[in-house]
């Protein structure tokens, strides 16, 4: 019989409505459950696309013995981290506290029947392997401390919860902000870059794409050659490399390797949302062909198997498939070989690497670039042109094939957050290609946003299946907001606007610390929690602080709102002593703290027809992070005072503003663009 778990939203906690565990979403039932039997609360939290989740689950959660276990020692919660993580950040948190180490998923955490937790890990097996304790032995011994040793536990938890009280930023920051970070993060890039492979740090290697743009920004910015060395080498790296699926596009979560060979195969939306832009900002910097390449496969794979029919994106694919990781990517020599001619097989044999020994698991093979077109066009005597034609070709057929594969599973989940970092990636890449299609997927995933996750002047974190829940976070708000600030720049609507503005007014309601500067992950009416975080530090996702502080100074100095401005003012002022201590940590407020520094410049086109388009995609194929172009058809009325210049009787007028101080307007493209190269960035 089906379990709590089988009415909820979330794909992964509907993996386990069958297990015989008697999970409990986490909700007030559940917490009242455990007072009320004086229970300890076994929570698990992890996510669809997780490969150890999974194994966890079949050794563990699917035995009756151990859920037997389960159910008699405690009270048993499953979380999704994707849909609540308010809950996975405190957990996460409090692991590494405890068992001072670095969590992951799942994670396996015990918790007094008040949420505060005293025991905790990652993964178990079932029984005791390679020095990791048993699953089902642990259970009782878990149990018996949390009825002997309470007076131990409450002194922990009374430690635990100070130390919490300390991870936020303290009161006051700085009084004065200069660029240091700014420096200070690219050197601590260069100190763990790889030189001969790319990449941020060793094996496993993350793609890190914001501390990449924040590279390429920097290059931009100051004309420095090492942040363009550190993002060109390693987008090249990784486009080559296993991360990428070179045959449906999209890059995997990370390379289990330094050579970017063999990946974790799950796919995130978060990521390729990251990627899309970033590689979109390298082709405009570089003009390298392979980026372009990339952009576009990865965009036409996330229209074809990651947007629902509705708009929404949805969330991941898994790694596994049949049960197995990888499955439904790798190969073997014969069955390429069968599939494709005898042409198309010697482009692709040496290319992809199938005639060297099998790269994963001892005897599969998974593609990635081992020798590059124009040398395998040497070695066969053909044209380069012949050669990319044989193997796009090949890559046609092997895609089909690959089709009629069991596929990995989907979680169908649409989240707010991530699909608006999606949004902002399509939007600017279509900005940078001229591509009308990606800005109208663009669209239809913020109107599927607008239409089902803002409900009565609310946001809900996330939608399943026409069902939209759960409190937004200061995450979904805030890349939300900056996704908005993208769109007005492929092609400007009122509703937008106005959709930003009201996201930047909640921002300051409901999220802000008033007192002390910054914003609350969650809600001033959020559900009561052991902790409530005000995360500045990026990981896999921005921070939130970040990109608030970032969209709120853009929209503030667009709109004339000074108050936007002085919220991102108090946000970084609060977290530069963390900047100013770990500048590589914090590249999402570091962007910020540039744009404080430096204001950012506007570029506002009014005119009509198909010269203001020109205009506008002229603009957009140079890379240029300071600056904002806003394009306003005549007709428009009702505009800010910023936006709000006489209409030209005939042709495009440009103004080149910096907060609400412009230039003259302008009258020829040729002359914008010169006062834009100019040193001083224009004004």
């Amino acid at each position: 019989m089906p379990n709590r778990l089988a009415s909820q939203t979330s794909p992964y906690l509907q993996q386990h409505a069958d297990n015989p565990v008697d999970w409990h979403p986490w909700d007030e039932e559940a917490l009242r459950l455990a007072r009320e039997q004086d229970k300890p609360i076994l929570l698990s939290i992890g996510y669809s696309a997780c490969h150890w989740c999974h194994v966890m689950a079949h050794e563990s959660f699917e035995d009756p013995a151990v859920a037997a276990e389960m159910n008699r020692l405690f009270v048993n919660i499953k979380v999704d981290r994707e849909e609540r993580p308010d809950l996975d950040q405190i957990y996460q948190t409090a692991h590494a506290m405890l068992a001072q180490r670095s969590g992951g998923w799942p994670l396996t955490m015990f918790l007094m029947p008040d949420g505060t937790p005293f025991f905790g890990g990652t993964y178990f097996p079932k029984h005791p392997r390679h020095g990791m304790p048993g699953f089902l032995d642990s259970l009782p011994r878990i149990a018996g401390a949390y009825r002997e040793k309470r007076e131990d536990i409450a002194k922990q938890n009374t430690a635990l919860l100070e130390a919490f009280a300390r991870t936020l930023p303290a009161p006051g920051g700085a009084d004065e902000m200069k660029r240091a970070p700014l420096d200070g993060a690219v050197r601590e890039f260069a100190q763990a870059f790889d030189e001969v492979h790319g990449g941020i740090g060793r094996a496993p290697k993350f793609p890190h794409p914001f501390e990449l743009a924040f590279c390429l920004r920097r290059h931009a910015q100051d004309g420095g050659e090492l942040g363009l060395a550190i993002a060109r080498l390693t987008l090249t790296r990784m486009a080559e490399g296993g991360i990428y699926d070179h045959l449906g596009g999209g890059f995997c979560r990370y390379s289990v390797d330094e050579y970017w060979g063999i990946p974790h195969f799950e796919k995130m939306l978060y990521d390729n949302a990251a990627l899309i832009a970033l590689y979109g900002d390298a082709w405009r910097v570089t003009q390298a062909s392979l980026f372009r390449k990339v952009v576009e496969e990865t965009a036409a794979w996330v229209m074809r198997e990651m947007q629902s029919p509705g708009g929404g994106y949805y969330s991941s694919l898994d790694a596994d498939s049949e049960h197995e990781e990888g499955r439904f990517y790798v190969w073997s020599p014969d069955e390429a070989k069968s599939l494709l001619t005898s042409d198309e097989y010697a482009v692709v044999e040496p290319h992809y690497g199938l005639d060297g020994a099998p790269n994963f698991e001892g005897r599969h093979w998974h593609l990635r670039v081992m020798k590059p077109l124009d040398v395998v066009a040497r070695r066969l005597g053909v044209p380069p042109v012949e050669c990319e034609r044989r193997l796009d070709a090949a890559r046609a057929k092997l895609l089909a094939a690959r089709a009629q594969r069991v596929r990995p599973g989907r979680d169908e989940k649409v989240l707010t957050s991530w699909n608006a970092i999606m949004v902002r990636g399509m939007a600017r890449a279509a900005r940078a290609f001229g591509r009308p299609e990606w800005l109208a997927s663009a669209r239809r995933a913020t109107d599927f946003i607008r239409a089902t996750l803002w409900r009565n002047g609310r946001l809900l974190a996330t939608c399943k299946d026409g069902r939209a829940h759960l409190n937004a976070y200061l995450d979904d708000h805030a890349f939300l907001l900056e996704a908005l600030l993208e769109l007005m720049q492929c092609e400007f609507r009122a509703a937008d606007l106005a959709f930003a503005r009201e996201l930047a007014e909640i921002l300051l309601e409901r999220f802000e610390d008033r007192a002390a500067g910054g914003f609350f992950f969650v809600s001033h009416d959020h559900e009561k929690l052991i902790h409530r975080a005000k995360p500045g530090h990026d990981n896999a996702t921005p921070s939130g602080n970040g990109i608030a502080a970032f969209a709120l100074q853009r929209l503030g100095h667009l709109i004339g709102e000074p108050r936007y401005l002085e919220a991102a003012a108090r946000v970084l002022k609060l977290f530069y002593p963390a900047m100013e201590h770990q500048p590589s940590g914090f590249v999402s407020l570091a962007t910020a703290l540039d744009e404080y520094l430096a204001p950012p410049q506007t570029v506002i086109l009014r005119g009509a027809g198909e010269e203001l388009a020109e205009w506008q995609h002229a603009l957009a194929q140079t890379y240029r992070p300071d600056t904002m172009v806003i394009a306003l058809p005549t007709g428009l009325t009702e505009l800010p005072p910023v936006l709000d210049k006489t209409v030209p009787p005939a042709r495009v007028n440009a103004w080149v503003c910096r907060g609400v101080t412009c230039l003259a307007p302008l009258t020829d493209l040729a002359g914008l663009e010169r006062v834009l190269s100019a040193p001083e960035r224009g004004a």
